[in-house]
């Protein structure tokens, strides 16, 4: 079997879904520079390819204004916040406005203040023991993994725990629209309402936040200036939801397919029980092995040839980041966890200019959180067949909506 012909490339098969890499191997040997008619775009598997690209200057971010250009206009009307905030989210923006928003937004969130909450991270993992209490069936995600990096980035920007619930509902309505292919009206209305509200929300504690400045980094996002320049206040806006958005989206799956891989391979799962000083090599082994982001979007500017594919200005690319990350030219024995692998560094938070502005935080959240839940737990296992676990249908997101565990503990 050889050629395009035989790959009929379905990333929202429910089995795709539950597991890409089989996919994802037969392409990266048979057509690792994919011309998907399904997508109408480029899909692109090896690690190689995939990191040249993230590096090339001659493909673009810019895929949410071209594609709001396409819309009718009682559509693009309909979605007018969506268009108007996500326009301005430097994860879609080319240099020199992607310069920009990243000089201004690092001086706030950097290193230092993502490091800073570690302190901020235990106490909130010993919080959400609390409240899961003695209960022996637990699901993962809704009482842990999903909660956690929320509260994180609460904390961070000032915004009360008690908001968590409609933070929550907000981000998860608001990624129907991200984090998926175009769908239905529905779905279009429901994000919209989402992202008003959620706009709103911010916009409200920004102004509060001019009248009185507190200890947080919206206080200090306020009255950032470098050099005359400041942050809009659409922009305050959409950054803010950038960061709560994609600050616990990703997070949340970072640290649940951490734990369902730990759990696949028992053995790594009690060396690093046995060992939390492991963990920071441990969890940049989780993000490689299954990492919480299913590809990276870029649009081609200038003509080029890739593995004898031309491809074209206005050409969408997708840039299969876990298929990168399992690349067996790249790493031994790729579809084996190896807490103290090492090696190349994974693509799982892109590379180069827009590699993820958050991913030492998420980093520091799986250090923290993975460790802390072996400690807590003395048994854990699935509570239901991994068969049966339901993956998000995204190829943006990679993710499950459940995690069934059966737990025991605390100590």
């Amino acid at each position: 079997m050889s050629g395009t012909e035989a790959i009929d490339f379905r990333p929202d098969s429910p089995g795709f879904l539950a597991d890409p890499f089989p996919a994802y191997r037969r392409m990266r040997e048979q057509d690792p520079v994919h011309w998907s008619p399904r997508l109408k775009s480029w899909v692109l598997t090896r690690y190689d390819d995939v990191r040249q690209v993230l590096l090339d200057r001659q493909v673009s971010s810019d895929r949410m204004r071209p594609f709001f250009a396409t819309l009718p206009g009682p559509e693009a009307a309909r979605i007018g916040d969506i268009v108007r905030y996500l326009s301005t989210w430097m994860v879609f923006r080319d240099p020199p406005e992607h310069t920009r928003l990243r000089r201004l937004t690092s001086k706030v969130f950097n290193l230092q203040s993502m490091n800073a909450m570690r302190p901020a991270a235990e106490a909130l993992v010993e919080w959400l023991f609390e409240r899961i209490g003695g209960r022996k069936d637990i699901d993962f995600i809704a009482d842990f993994a999903g909660p956690l990096p929320a509260l994180v980035i609460m904390a961070m920007l000032g915004v009360p725990k008690e908001e968590l619930a409609k933070v929550k509902r907000l981000s998860d309505d608001m990624a129907l629209f991200i984090g998926s292919s175009r769908t239905s009206p529905e779905k279009y209305d429901i994000a919209e309402k989402a992202t008003q509200e959620m706009a709103g929300f911010f916009r409200d504690l920004i102004q509060a936040r001019i009248r009185r400045p507190e200890a947080d980094l919206l206080s200090e996002l306020v009255a950032l200036e470098d050099n005359g320049d400041r942050l809009s206040e659409d922009e305050l806006v959409a950054t803010c939801i950038l960061l709560l958005f994609a600050g616990h989206e990703t997070t949340t799956n970072h640290i649940a397919n951490g734990m369902l891989a730990l759990l696949a391979f028992p053995g790594e799962m009690e060396a690093l029980r046995a060992d939390p000083e492991l963990a920071p090599r441990a969890i940049e082994e989780l993000l490689r092995y299954d990492g919480p982001s299913g590809a990276q979007v870029r649009v081609v500017k200038v003509e080029q040839e890739l593995r004898g594919k031309r491809l074209k200005p206005g050409d969408r690319v997708f840039l299969m980041l876990n298929a990168a990350n399992r690349d067996p030219e790249t790493y031994e024995q790729p579809d084996r966890l190896h807490l103290a692998r090492g090696g190349p560094a994974h693509l799982t938070f892109g590379f180069g200019m827009h590699i993820c502005l958050g991913f030492p935080l998420a980093r520091m959240e799986g250090q923290v959180a993975l460790p802390a839940a072996l400690k807590h737990w003395r048994r854990i296992e699935l509570a239901a067949p991994v068969e049966r676990i339901e993956w998000l249908n995204s190829m943006v997101f990679r993710g499950m909506q459940t995690l069934p565990l059966a737990v025991a503990g605390p100590d």
